[in-house]
Order: C-alpha cells, then structure tokens, then sequence
C-alpha cells in the first residue's frame, strides 16, 4: 500500500509550476498503477491551451470555477467544484479559470512527472528512467 500527502509533494520535484498551473503529481508512471494522479491548482483569471494526443484526462474540480471550451466545436463547458469533466476523444481545449480552481486529475497513460506542455499544449510521451 503506498499513502502520499500533499505536503510531502509541495517543494519537490513532483511538484511543478507553470505560469497558469501549479501540479502536484501524487502518484506517477513508477508507481505501477496504470494512471497518474495529480492535485493541480490553475490560476484565477488565465486561459490555457491543452491538447494530450498521447493520454486520456479525468478533471475533477473540487474548488473554483470557470470554463472549457472545446475546439473542434468551440462548445463552452462551465465548471464549477463537485463538477468532472473527461477529455476522453484527446479533446483540443481552452481551459479558463475565472478563480483559483482546485482540480484533481487522472491520466491515462500515467505520466512520469517530467512532462511539461509543448507549444501545442501536448504532454509528449516521456520513457522513465526507473523503469
């Protein structure tokens, strides 16, 4: 059994920052379960361009709101805390957060926790080391 709190994560290297996002991945592809999982706090007034090619994504916002807006129809979703959201077709998006938003995300294929975005909001495919 493996326990992790969030503040063991913060001020390590499981802990990235961006200049709209802050993530603190939790548990990561070395940990063998088949996901990754992050606690990821984006900042209030930002909009960021996502597009994983290589992974699924589960988004729950637990605090905030604001919205996603999907490209390939520019359909806007609110969200909103106690709301999910599932880019399960690799959904290109607009992530807009009119408040600090508290998300909890899943990603499937687990990420290494060295991923960062590219220029086209992609996570690449990263091979860990400690494999």
């Amino acid at each position: 059994m493996k326990v992790v709190k969030l503040e063991d994560i913060i001020g390590t290297d499981q802990e990235i920052k961006a200049d709209n996002w802050t993530s603190r991945r939790l548990i990561l592809k070395k940990d063998k379960m088949g996901y990754s999982v992050h606690d990821t706090v984006i900042k209030a007034g930002t909009e960021t361009h996502i597009w994983y090619k290589n992974h699924l994504e589960s988004v729950y916002c637990i605090e905030g709101d604001g919205e996603v807006e999907t490209l390939s129809d520019n359909k806007i979703h609110p969200i909103s805390a106690d709301t999910l959201y599932a880019l399960d077709e690799h959904d290109e998006h607009l992530l807009r957060a009119n408040t600090d938003m508290r998300m909890v995300c899943v990603f499937n294929p687990p990420i290494t926790g060295k991923e960062t975005h590219n220029e086209e909001g992609v996570y690449e495919l990263v091979e860990d080391d400690d494999e």
